[in-house]
C-alpha cells in the first residue's frame, strides 16, 4: 500500500484517554450491539471467533495502516482511516473473485489516545465491513508509541475457482473496474496544504473499491486479477511476471475525470500519470478471454501477448513507461 505521508502528526481530539478507560471497557464498547452477519456463529467475546465458510475454503488476507505512513489524522477523521484500513483488505478478497465475510482487527496505539478516536475508527471499520456483508468477529488491542492498525479479511469463494495473478494467456483482453487516480490526486492536493476539491480528498480519505466486480470477473471467466493498490502498472506488472507474458496496454480507454485534470493542470503535473501509478484507489484490474463479453462496470484497457526479447512485462502505447510505476515499499524508510 502507497504512503499518505512520511511525517506523523496526531490529531488534536481531546477527551478521556484509553489509559483512563481501559482496555476491555473500549472493547465492550466497540463491540456491544453490533449486528454480525449470518457467516458469524461465534463473534468477539471468546478466546476465538466462529465463522461458517460454506465452500470448504476460506480465502485470508492481511494489511498494515501505520500513522504517518499510510495516514495522517490532521488529514482524516479517525472514522474514515477504519474505512480505509478495511477497504484495504476487502479488495484483496474481491479480487480473488470472494465474497467477504469477516474481519479480524489487530490494534496498536499510544494509551494517551482518546477513547473516541478509537469508538470512531472502530465505526469506520464496521461501516465498510457492513458494506460488503461482512462483519467484524475479533482481534487484539495493545499499546504503541504510534497508531497502528492491522486488519485481516476472511472470504467465501461460494463454489468458485480463485482468480489467480498467474492464469492470464496470450490473446487475452485486460480490463479495469473502479477508479483510477483519484486518491493519487487527492494526496497531491492535501500535500500542498488544500482540502479541495472534496471528490478527490475524499477518495484518498476512504477508497470506493468496486467488491461485487471481483466475483462477477470470476463468474465471467475472468483468468486474473489483482487488486489496485500500490499502482496500476506495478501491480499488473505482477500479473505479467506471475503468467509469464507481456500486458500491452493503451492509453486512449483510461477517463481523466474534469476535475482532476484541473488540479493536474494547476500542479503542472500529468493527470495520466496519476492514473497509471497512482495507488490506494483499489480498483479491479483482471485479464479476460478474447471471445468473453466482459462484465457490467468492466473497461477494455489493452491485450495480453506472448513476451517479446524484452521479456515478461507493462507497456503502454508500445513503450516502457517513463518512471515509477507504482509505490515501492522500503524505498523511503
Amino acid at each position: 500500500m502507497s504512503p499518505s505521508a512520511i511525517t506523523p502528526e496526531g490529531g488534536s481530539e481531546t477527551g478521556v484517554s484509553l489509559r483512563e478507560v481501559g482496555e476491555f471497557a473500549l472493547i465492550d464498547r466497540v463491540t456491544t450491539d453490533r449486528v454480525q452477519p449470518a457467516t458469524t456463529e461465534l463473534g468477539p467475546g471468546d478466546d476465538s471467533a466462529v465463522v461458517t465458510a460454506a465452500d470448504g475454503r476460506v480465502v485470508a488476507c492481511t494489511d498494515v495502516l501505520v500513522e504517518g505512513v499510510h495516514f495522517r489524522l490532521d488529514w482524516s477523521s479517525p472514522e474514515q482511516v477504519g474505512r480505509k484500513a478495511a477497504a484495504a483488505n476487502l479488495a484483496d478478497i474481491a479480487a480473488m473473485g470472494a465474497v467477504p465475510t469477516s474481519l479480524l482487527v489487530g490494534l496498536a496505539c499510544p494509551s494517551s489516545t482518546p477513547a473516541a478516536q478509537l469508538e470512531q475508527l472502530a465505526d469506520g471499520l464496521w461501516a465498510e465491513a457492513r458494506s460488503t456483508g461482512a462483519g467484524l468477529v475479533g482481534g487484539d488491542l495493545t499499546s504503541a508509541p504510534v497508531i497502528v492498525v492491522s486488519v485481516t479479511a476472511l472470504g467465501d469463494l461460494q463454489g468458485r475457482a480463485p482468480v489467480l495473478r498467474s492464469g492470464a494467456r496470450a490473446g487475452d483482453r485486460i480490463a479495469v473496474c473502479g477508479r483510477l487516480g483519484w486518491s493519487a490526486a487527492g494526496l497531491a492536493v492535501l500535500g500542498r496544504g488544500f482540502r479541495s476539491p472534496a471528490a478527490l480528498v475524499d477518495a484518498h480519505r476512504v477508497p470506493e473499491p468496486p467488491y461485487s466486480a471481483g466475483p462477477q470477473a470470476a463468474d465471467a471467466g475472468a483468468t486474473s486479477m489483482i487488486d489496485v493498490s500500490d499502482g496500476l502498472l506495478a501491480d499488473l506488472a505482477h500479473v505479467a511476471r506471475a503468467s509469464g507474458v507481456a500486458l500491452r496496454l493503451r492509453s486512449r480507454p483510461f477517463t481523466v475525470a474534469p476535475r482532476m485534470a484541473e488540479i493536474a493542470s494547476a500542479l503542472g503535473l500529468d493527470p495520466l500519470r496519476w492514473v497509471l501509478t497512482g495507488g490506494e484507489d483499489h480498483a479491479l484490474a483482471a485479464t479476460f478471454p478474447g471471445d468473453a463479453p466482459l462484465p457490467e462496470g468492466w473497461t477494455e484497457v489493452g491485450a495480453v501477448e506472448a513476451p517479446d526479447e524484452a521479456g515478461a512485462g507493462v507497456t503502454v502505447d508500445g513503450r516502457p513507461y517513463d518512471g515509477d510505476g507504482g509505490w515501492v515499499h522500503f524505498a523511503k524508510y
